[in-house]
């Protein structure tokens, strides 16, 4: 998966503050590729309430894959 918050429909809206993308994208400073394995793990944290969910939503082709 690509998470890239550009590439997200919900981009400037209040599920911003509650999503871990915005997070992980701050040590990065640009797209970032998490595996399947970092995935698993960010879904499972967060379905136990431990860190915010992924709540990236992909644009339609012209904007950039927010998965893949």
């Amino acid at each position: 998966m690509i998470i890239d918050c550009d590439a997200c429909v919900m981009d400037g809206t209040g599920a911003c503050a509650d999503c871990i993308v915005p997070m992980l994208l701050a040590a990065t400073g640009s797209p970032t590729r998490i595996g399947d394995d970092e995935e698993l793990a960010i879904r499972n944290l967060s379905e136990a309430g431990l860190v915010s969910p992924i709540r990236l939503v992909a644009r339609g082709p012209g904007r950039g894959a927010a998965t893949g």
